[in-house]
């Protein structure tokens, strides 16, 4: 199953979460055991000779996608959070999304100097959350071995925020 097959099971939800917003939704490729393997293989093949060491997911869809990543990749798996979800002491960092301004979080001791660390994320938007996913791994001397997405939506250049990471995305609009 290829890159435009597995785009087929990605479906539009106009005026969500705000009129004008055309919501891509993951949750039909999630539900069909095909797509929903193929996507976290070529996610897992990208990184499979980086030697990552933790694989750092924001809520709540990259929650889905990072654990069976982590798990292809012989990695550990990292929770970043809203506030006050973390029970553990925290760093956090804020971030401009396409709606809003807002924070994440993350446990302090949740990475360590020299980890080598692969950022995953359903959807690269604006590029707001996943720049300070960044930001909290390299504050903790973690290194960045890239930013993975299931999608992207090239049109609101959610690159320009990652230049100087290496941006991967399965399907694109």
């Amino acid at each position: 199953m290829g890159t435009n097959e597995l785009k087929a099971f990605i479906r539009d939800v106009p005026d969500f979460p705000k009129k004008g917003i055309i919501f891509k939704d993951i949750t039909p490729l999630l539900k069909n055991p095909r797509a929903f393997k193929e996507a976290i293989d070529a996610l897992s093949e990208h990184y499979r000779h980086q030697g990552v060491s933790i694989v750092v997911a924001a809520e709540a869809r990259g929650f889905i996608l990072g654990p069976p990543v982590a798990y292809h990749l012989g990695a550990g798996f990292v929770p970043v959070r809203k506030p006050g979800k973390l029970p553990y002491l925290c760093k956090k960092a804020y971030y401009q999304t396409e709606y809003s301004t807002d924070s994440l979080e993350i446990h302090e001791d949740a990475v360590r100097p020299g980890d080598r660390v692969l950022l995953l994320d359903d959807v690269l938007a604006t590029g707001g959350t996943m720049a300070a996913c960044c930001r909290l791994v390299e504050s903790m001397g973690g290194q960045v071995v890239g930013c993975a997405f299931l999608v992207e939506l090239t049109f609101l250049g959610g690159r320009k925020p990652l230049e100087g990471y290496d941006v991967f995305s399965l399907i694109q609009y």
